[in-house]
């Protein structure tokens, strides 16, 4: 256990007290609301900060990967959110109907975001390491009218497929003229500031973000303008946010967390928030750091076992007084790299659960309270949590401390997920007896600390990213030499899970090395790196249930040497 500094004052002081005595209207109480009644994501992010005259403070810091800065302050961001709702009014786009956005960490994508938000206009923000396939699916299952993206990913990504998407009716590009787009900069500059907000209420639609499954295709998790209450909970509660603060969260925002806490929980809090164009690197990452006076920082645990790798050299020399919290986010952090945290920062990462369905964070450690390496947590005031075990009924039975089972969420947070756009089978699955089923494995402790098990499903989570082996394993299918193919995720020291196919092959096809090569770069091309396999064998039948059914699971016992008349080895083996 790590103790906390005793001269440190947090947000949340007393976990326990501020359980006892949580009422998610006090949250809301404390938003600002429209003015006419209402709700919505961007007045709360922009609007209420500009009337309340902290319209000067730096909302947003962009840093260019070769060496510029561009910097909005509340104002100018609420200038420029009201510019992008112009531009889509002026497109015919009313609220309700769906804008993607597919970039890398520009402001234009920020600001397209929050303009989208402020129009009641649905966001669904897509991933720009996606492959054509995936987001062309993603796409097409949003009917989204409008996207905004660069010229680059246009041409690499859309232009291709575009006459297969006719519910996109409009792209806007950044960065140049592109054939059949309209450039982003030059709408911008001929719309005017002074949109007025759209009325939306609580339960009105507002975020769509794409999770990937077992079977099928990517699911549409919808939220709505309510979740802000939970995103601005526990923007405080688990982050420490403040008026005033720096915070750099690295997601990207093509992920949920991206846009829960790279930008709607930040700025409804009224923090500096910095945002990086360029990729990982370590020496960068330590200079943003020192150099910004970070003082709360939100990174992935891949990330962080990617500067343990480098050694402590690259924090030659720096102390980072700012720095007051680091936290982790995206999959299970191990205990090496908690106190690898303490050794070399002087303090811990705190380790956060949450999921694209839940929309906020809703197990955590917190600044207040000891770190136990390895845990996810507690349970954040508001979320009532659960292990549990789901009878043939339909029913649950609940499990004892100690005792692993999948983790379960009472039904009813604010930020919890309305639908899955058009699957509402699908969607209704996914609860029993008024509690959320995540799908993940975890046991609790004796002191109400949460501990990860493994994934009660098939889905691989690489590198922070939920990745569906359907996607994968149907692209490999599209190849004229493959009959069969499975995917399975096998543990990795520094993605947590890499992709691995299993591929039977055709007649007169012979797996070698060259063949092997080739599916890969296939599945690259179609897929993207973040989705393809990283390795891929061959064999000559893949095993299946007597419905027909791939037995992944049965492929991942085999792959890492474990029994394969006992399966429930393999949730011990995954944590």
């Amino acid at each position: 256990m790590i103790e906390k500094p005793a001269d440190r004052h947090w947000n949340l002081p007393d976990h326990a007290r501020a359980r006892a005595h949580f009422d998610w209207a006090e949250v809301r109480a404390g938003l600002a609301g429209l003015p006419g009644g209402g709700l919505n994501i961007g007045w709360e992010a922009l609007d209420r900060h500009v009337a309340d005259g902290n319209g000067a403070r730096l909302a947003l810091r962009w840093l260019g990967k070769d060496g510029a800065v561009r910097d909005y302050t509340y104002a100018q961001l609420l200038a420029e959110a009201q510019r992008f709702a112009c531009v889509l009014e002026r497109l015919g786009v009313g609220p309700g109907e769906c804008v993607a956005v597919l970039a890398g960490r520009i402001p234009e994508l920020y600001i397209a975001a929050l303009g989208a938000l402020r129009a009641g206009i649905v966001l669904c923000p897509l991933f720009s390491a996606f492959g054509p396939e995936p987001v062309h699916t993603r796409l097409e299952k949003s009917h989204a009218r409008v996207l905004v993206t660069t010229v680059t990913l246009y041409q690499r990504k859309i232009a291709a497929l575009r006459d297969t998407l006719p519910a996109l009716d409009t792209v806007l590009t950044v960065g140049g003229d592109c054939p059949g787009t309209f450039r982003f900069e030059a709408l911008m500059a001929q719309a005017e500031t002074g949109c007025p907000v759209a009325a939306t209420g609580p339960d009105s639609p507002a975020l769509l973000h794409y999770t990937s499954g077992t079977t099928g295709s990517p699911k549409g998790a919808l939220h709505v303008h309510g979740a802000v209450a939970a995103h601005a909970w526990s923007g405080r509660a688990v982050l420490d946010l403040r008026p005033g603060d720096v915070y750099w969260c690295t997601a990207d925002p093509g992920w949920v967390t991206g846009i829960s806490y790279g930008l709607i929980a930040p700025l409804v809090n009224g923090v500096t928030m910095i945002i990086d164009e360029a990729e990982f690197d370590a020496q960068r990452w330590y200079r943003i750091l020192d150099e910004q006076q970070v003082s709360i920082w939100y990174t992935a645990p891949t990330a962080i076992r990617m500067l343990m790798k480098l050694g402590d050299a690259p924090m030659a020399g720096r102390t980072l007084p700012a720095l007051r919290l680091m936290a982790s986010v995206g999959e299970p952090l191990n205990p090496e790299a908690v106190l690898w945290g303490q050794r070399v920062f002087g303090q811990p990462f705190h380790d956060t659960w949450w999921q694209t369905e839940t929309g906020a964070i809703m197990v955590a450690n917190y600044g207040s309270e000891p770190v136990a390496p390895g845990s996810m947590g507690r349970p954040l005031p508001g979320i009532d949590a659960a292990i549990v075990h789901r009878r043939r009924d339909g029913g649950l039975d609940f499990l004892p401390d100690g005792e692993a089972g999948e983790l379960a969420i009472r039904a009813g947070w604010p930020s919890m997920f309305r639908a899955y756009l058009d699957e509402p089978e699908r969607y209704a699955s996914c609860f029993a007896d008024g509690w959320y089923l995540s799908g993940d494995r975890a046991q609790r402790d004796a002191d109400g600390r949460y501990w990860f098990v493994g994934r009660a499903d098939d889905v691989i989570k690489t590198s922070g990213h939920l990745i569906g082996p359907f996607e994968v394993e149907s692209v490999l299918l599209e190849h004229p030499a493959v009959a069969e193919a499975g995917v399975i995720g096998k543990p990795d020291p520094w993605a947590g899970e890499l992709i691995k196919a299993f591929v039977a092959l055709k007649p007169g096809h012979t797996g070698d090395d060259a063949l092997r090569k080739s599916l890969i770069a296939h599945a690259r091309t179609r897929l993207g790196p973040a989705v393809a396999p990283r390795e891929l064998g061959f064999v000559d039948s893949l095993p299946k249930t007597r419905s027909g059914k791939i037995l992944r699971r049965l492929l991942k016992a085999r792959e890492l040497g474990l029994p394969e008349g006992d399966l429930s080895t393999l949730e011990g083996h995954e944590s």
